[in-house]
């Protein structure tokens, strides 16, 4: 029997591949000649770069940059077969920020364009770039600098910052822009469809967790609305009309524009990087999951990005997940056959990070035994009974 794990991170409590490592207990502790393949899944935020440098052979590399606020750090991402794959939230995450530094106004996503000119310094062919996790709303000014893109203000000056200076860009010239890009194709990982201003757009969507007060929010509001226009007017390009463009405090709407980036699904990207179509072959069944599948989870979440692909492969996919939220029935839809919780009992999320080794050991069990008592149920019908 060959089984592929391919789980998401449960968030807040394990990784993907500390998932993995406890179905792996579970599996061989109650299965005999099982055949078992690895791949630890992200879909572009935080732990994408560890799960395609597992699932491929690839190099890991360092490189000083500057955090959200400026502070000197050191970063890494991952290159694999001359494509760099890079987690913004290394350069620019909201985890690199305490919460009483969070502010909006003064982060900047300068670290991101610094991993970004380390890699073409390293000779990639390809950027592929994750934008989850992060902690500005600077429109990708930041990130746009430190590639050579360079922003005015009316009386000729050069605009820097985070985005509380977006209102000041009067021209964006990319005249000194690093012209290697211009080989380098970029592919940004974004699971939302979001445009840049508006309700729905960047700051009034995401600001607030970034922490952005409600006066605050209208001030970037009218600071990154008057940058749309100024992308109009420079680029002819209206990023309310290009759907992701919001994504990581408007990181998506200035890659779209400065180095015209394509924006792609998170977990469709990095199925396809990791080869998962031929991990599939002659498989029996998957196991992937989620900290919580809920109703949502049918937009673009790992678990049904998985499911999809093994379509028509007469595979079985079961969801193993930390919580079954809302309408999680739905994924049924989607070629999930089943769903099995770690959480058996009303709890908090803080009890269950306090007992997590413990919760995990205790359900990896009962998965088991249900698969097992599986097996046992398929032979009795067909007339295997010893």
């Amino acid at each position: 029997m060959k089984i592929i794990l391919a789980p998401d991170s449960f968030k807040g409590t394990f990784s993907s591949m500390e998932v993995i490592n406890y179905l792996k207990q579970g599996i061989n502790r109650y299965f005999d000649d099982v055949t078992l393949v690895e791949v630890p899944i992200a879909d572009g935020g935080e732990g994408t770069v560890d799960a395609i440098l597992h699932a491929k052979s690839g190099q890991r590399v360092h490189c000083k940059v500057k955090d959200p606020l400026g502070r000197i750090i050191t970063a890494s991402y991952g290159i694999i077969e001359n494509t760099a794959i890079i987690e913004m939230a290394a350069a620019s995450g909201i985890t690199l920020i305490s919460e009483e530094e969070k502010n909006p106004s003064f982060t900047s996503t300068y670290g991101t364009g610094q991993m970004m000119r380390n890699a073409l310094d390293k000779g990639v062919s390809k950027i592929v770039l994750g934008i989850g996790g992060s902690a500005t709303n600077d429109g990708g000014i930041g990130m746009g600098m430190a590639l050579g893109v360079r922003f005015f203000d009316e009386k000729g000056n050069l605009v820097i910052g985070g985005g509380s200076s977006l209102i000041r860009i009067h021209h964006i010239d990319l005249a000194e822009m690093d012209p290697r890009l211009i080989n380098v194709p970029i592919e940004v990982i974004c699971d939302v469809n979001n445009p840049l201003t508006g309700p729905l757009g960047a700051t009034y969507t995401y600001g607030p967790q970034k922490g952005a007060t409600p006066l605050l929010l209208e001030e970037l509001e009218l600071g990154m609305e008057h940058y749309r226009k100024i992308i109009m007017k420079d680029f002819d390009l209206d990023l309310n009309t290009v759907p992701g463009a919001g994504a990581a405090g408007g990181l998506g709407g200035g890659l779209v524009a400065f180095f015209k980036a394509t924006l792609k699904p998170g977990i469709d990207t990095i199925l396809d990087i990791v080869g998962f179509e031929d991990l599939l072959e002659n498989g029996d069944m998957v196991i992937t999951g989620e900290g919580k599948l809920d109703g949502q989870s049918i937009y673009g979440k790992v678990p049904v990005g998985v499911a999809q692909r093994c379509l028509g492969k007469d595979i079985l996919v079961l969801a193993f997940v930390g919580a079954i939220g809302e309408n999680a029935e739905k994924v049924y839809d989607y070629n999930i056959h089943g769903i099995f919780s770690t959480v058996s009992e009303v709890t908090t999320f803080e009890e269950i990070v306090k007992n997590k080794k413990e919760i995990m050991t205790r359900s990896i069990d009962r998965f088991m035994r249900l698969l097992q008592s599986g097996m046992v149920l398929e032979k009795n019908i067909r007339g295997d009974k010893k």
